[in-house]
């Protein structure tokens, strides 16, 4: 199914409400999807540090740095 995608940055109102108007025709059933900003800069830096630990612990690595 192909979909038209429309971007928009709006800033929510009180109460969470937030007012559009798409170009679509009234009655289009639409799917919305919120992205809210992340405030945490650093967390994918951390989650791929850590994420591939377990490169250095393995028997080869081991052997080799022990024996060098």
């Amino acid at each position: 199914m192909a979909h038209n995608a429309f971007k928009y940055e709006k800033a929510v109102g009180p109460g969470g409400k937030l007012e559009l108007q798409v170009p679509v025709p009234p009655g289009t059933k639409v799917e919305v999807l919120v992205l809210a900003p992340d405030n945490d800069q650093f967390r994918d830096l951390v989650g791929a540090a850590s994420a591939n630990l377990g490169f250095w612990d393995n028997p080869w690595d081991n052997e080799d740095w022990d024996n060098a």
